[in-house]
């Protein structure tokens, strides 16, 4: 390692800020953190050796204010500034003025990342150095009837991408003329919002691709190489949850076709530091000889690199450090091989049974697999944080190694059934049923494998089990009998039957009531009572005979059910339970005799705000006649666009949403009415 840095300022925060903070501490180096009002207390501030505060919450106010950042790193006299993914990773003026304060940017030139941050222009330069494209409108001209006529000659489908930026935003499949003018002005009014930049790209669809990126490196010695390739290929909202590398059925061929053309594209814009070159595969025939595209580079450390780095055994974000030391690369390409296989999945707050609509709320319980020698596992939130709608849902990554595809996929199962949370929503079921899926497991992937199995990897909701509504029962009675203790000891009498945990009132039967709601939307009922060390739970006349074996104050639970003992961990709270048994989660919710599920007050057809963020368009009048599932507001929330439809046909009444007005989470913005 080369004196020149001594202290690096990561310029980022969440699970990629704790990731960098571990190996720059590893190499020896001191770490400085940076934080909004939101992040005060996250992990990657308490990692760190220092941390410095650079503004409020919204990401415009402070992890986007290079200034602020700039400021943070001269403060802290660091010498150098990671700044992870996303963000300003790709901002070729924030790199500029690293370099120009004279700190050094861990990452590509500013030069390397303007070439490659308009797609349009990216691609220009890939045509010029022989690597393919995929056929499209790269022109200037943006008016919509022009790019209506440039996607009529390429022929539908076509995709609107914007130029600028990534992640899915700005971009839009269209698969006739007459829905393209909606569906441009989406991918416009999204990019613009996004990247400050509304131009946009038409692009020819392929049918049935695979999202397949190699990882490059070079040096400024004139070194480069790629570390293989990584499949990408299932993804939702045209974001990844789902990456492994090597790609299934990946030939050496197409290996060494794709690996050429990913380091010819980096010495053509002699390129400096880690970069993903991502293609798309036409594999409407297979894999073996499809033809293959460039789509784009991305200049900076991928989300993913952790398959990488598991089938490599190297360090990428050492190697970045070193290199912007000005080191050489540590290998030639002929001294890398693959060892065995990894996969990842990204664990998010959403719901994938409300088109994966992100989430929001407190992590009461999380729990992550063990870290063991095939389990790797990135986060940057404990139990017990708040996921906020200020920054991206994710909540971790879960990375296992196998010395082939079947035993990594093995290990992965069971690491996510050792996997719990509860609190908010979550797609820990849906990443289970996708890599436990007949056709993932035969490596049957492409960028439809999530609509095209939906069914399976979103199952309709299944009624809560006795077993699962005695759990909740029976966690209900140790959390009572926890705060009755805790009244115990508070209480000057703390022998009063008043304060006992027994169900225990003058002239009352010790027994007890719990009424729930499961997954189907089913009200179910559980009486239980006490009788001698234990209870009997009825439930549909059917008696059950239950006792705790043991339980701990962290809501952990050894009970015996009908002589089956079971461990579960059981989450209480006034209107909800969530029962984590068995590897599975389950989420309840509790009635009191106060609820009257047929009043409710927001109404049938109640248009409601999933979570809070800013009106874009309102489509609809008041007095409208509507269809079901027409579309009647554009919500932005967590960086992404959200289409708010009719949940039943009828009248438009009450309608309180404008463009610009900014919402809460279960504001009502309008009523359908018959």
């Amino acid at each position: 390692m080369t004196p020149e840095i001594e202290k690096v300022l990561i310029a980022n925060r969440g699970e990629i800020a704790c990731r960098i903070i571990q190996t720059v501490r590893a190499m020896g180096l001191q770490t400085v953190a940076v934080y909004s009002d939101a992040d005060e207390h996250a992990r990657h501030v308490a990692m760190a050796d220092e941390a410095v505060r650079i503004g409020a919450a919204p990401v415009g106010e402070s992890y986007l204010r290079a200034d602020l950042i700039l400021k943070a790193a001269k403060d802290t006299n660091t010498d150098a500034i990671h700044p992870g993914y996303g963000f300003l990773s790709e901002n070729a003026e924030f790199a500029a003025e690293c370099e120009n304060a004279g700190i050094i940017f861990i990452g590509p030139t500013a030069d390397n990342i303007r070439k490659m941050g308009l797609k349009d222009e990216a691609k220009k330069l890939m045509i010029d150095a022989g690597v393919p494209v995929v056929p499209g409108y790269l022109g200037e001209n943006q008016d919509p009837d022009h790019l209506l006529a440039e996607a009529e000659k390429i022929g539908f489908p076509v995709l609107i991408k914007a130029v600028a930026g990534g992640g899915g935003k700005g971009m839009r499949r269209v698969d006739t003329s007459t829905e393209f003018p909606a569906a441009l002005r989406g991918a416009k009014r999204e990019a613009a919002g996004a990247f400050g930049n509304d131009q946009v790209l038409i692009e020819k669809f392929i049918e049935k691709p695979r999202h397949i990126e190699v990882q490059v490196f070079a040096d400024t010695h004139g070194n480069a190489i790629h570390l293989f390739e990584r499949d990408c290929s299932l993804q939702r909202r045209h974001q990844k949850v789902v990456e492994e590398a090597p790609a299934p059925h990946m030939t050496d061929f197409l290996r060494g076709q794709m690996g050429s053309a990913a380091v010819a594209a980096a010495r053509a814009i002699d390129y400096r530091g880690a970069g993903t070159i991502e293609f798309i595969v036409d594999v409407a025939n297979g894999l073996d000889g499809a033809p293959f595209y460039f789509m784009e580079m991305n200049t900076r450390l991928q989300v993913e690199h952790p398959v990488t780095e598991m089938i490599t055994g190297e360090d990428l974000v050492e190697w970045q450090i070193r290199v912007a030391s000005g080191e050489e690369l540590p290998f030639d390409q002929g001294d890398l091989e693959i060892d065995g296989h990894a996969i990842e999945v990204r664990l998010y707050a959403e719901d994938p049974a409300r088109d994966f609509l992100p989430a929001t709320g407190r992590l009461t319980r999380f729990r992550p697999p063990l870290d063991e020698d095939f389990t790797r596992v990135e986060t940057g939130v404990r139990e017990g944080d708040v996921v906020s709608v200020h920054y991206d849902p994710m909540i971790a990554k879960i990375i296992c190694w196998g010395e082939d595809r079947a035993t990594a996929l093995r290990h992965l199962s069971r690491a996510l059934d050792q996997t719990e949370i509860a609190g908010l929503s979550t797609n820990l079921d849906f990443l289970r049923h996708t890599i436990n899926h007949p056709a993932f497991a035969v490596g049957d992937v492409d960028t439809g494998f999530i609509p095209r199995h939906i069914k399976d990897l979103v199952p309709a909701p299944q009624p809560a089990s006795d077993s699962i509504l005695c759990l909740s029962v029976l966690g209900i009675i140790a959390a009572r009998e926890k705060r009755a203790q805790e009244t115990a000891r508070a209480s000057h009498d703390p022998w009063s039957p008043w304060a006992a945990p027994t169900n225990w009132r003058a002239n009352l039967e010790r027994s007890d009531t719990q009424r729930f709601i499961d997954a189907t939307d089913e009200e179910r009922t559980v009486t239980s009572a006490r009788k001698d060390q234990g209870f009997i739970l009825t439930i549909d006349g059917v008696a059950h005979h239950a006792h705790f074996h043991d339980h701990s104050e962290d809501s952990d639970l050894c009970v015996v059910i009908d002589g089956k003992r079971l461990n579960s961990a059981v989450q209480v709270t006034n209107d909800a339970v969530t029962v984590i048994s068995g590897g599975r989660t389950h989420h309840l919710k509790r009635l009191s005799s106060r609820v009257d599920l047929e009043d409710d007050a927001d109404g049938p057809g109640a248009i409601i705000a999933p979570m809070p963020g800013k009106i874009l368009d309102v489509l609809v009048a008041d007095g409208d006649e509507v269809e079901k599932d027409q579309p009647l507001l554009i919500l932005e929330a967590m960086k992404m666009e959200h289409t708010l439809t009719a949940p039943r046909a009828g009248t438009v009444t009450g309608l309180t949403a404008k463009d610009g007005m900014q919402v809460n989470d279960g504001t009502v913005l309008a009523q359908i009415a018959d």
